[in-house]
């Protein structure tokens, strides 16, 4: 740990377009890496607490396995229902071959 920051899982096991989760100091964390960035998200659907890692992505977009809730995997916002409410994000980095994430939730 360092300022806040948590070593996640290494960079190399994050393919784009791909997700993974991982637990850290307690929470369910879902990482996507996008356009080459990589971005730290709530694993649980904000509608039904469903496990998003085994949902599917589709671009930029977080598909919901039981209820095809979708979010925006750069921001944690809604794209389309039943979820209303969006996911928490988190600071999230690469460094020396590692992902790491701030548990603060990040400023929108």
């Amino acid at each position: 740990m360092n300022d806040g920051w948590h070593r996640a899982l290494a960079s190399a096991t994050l393919a784009e377009g791909r997700a993974q989760h991982a637990e850290i100091a307690g929470l369910d964390i879902l990482f996507v890496r996008i356009a080459g960035a990589v971005h730290a998200l709530s694993n649980l659907c904000t509608h039904a607490d469903a496990c998003l890692h085994e949902g599917r992505i589709r671009g930029h977009r977080i598909l919901c396995p039981l209820h095809g809730a979708s979010f925006d995997a750069r921001t944690g916002a809604v794209l389309g229902k039943p979820a209303s409410i969006p996911l928490r994000r988190y600071g999230a980095k690469e460094q020396d071959g590692e992902v790491w994430v701030l548990l603060a939730p990040a400023a929108s």
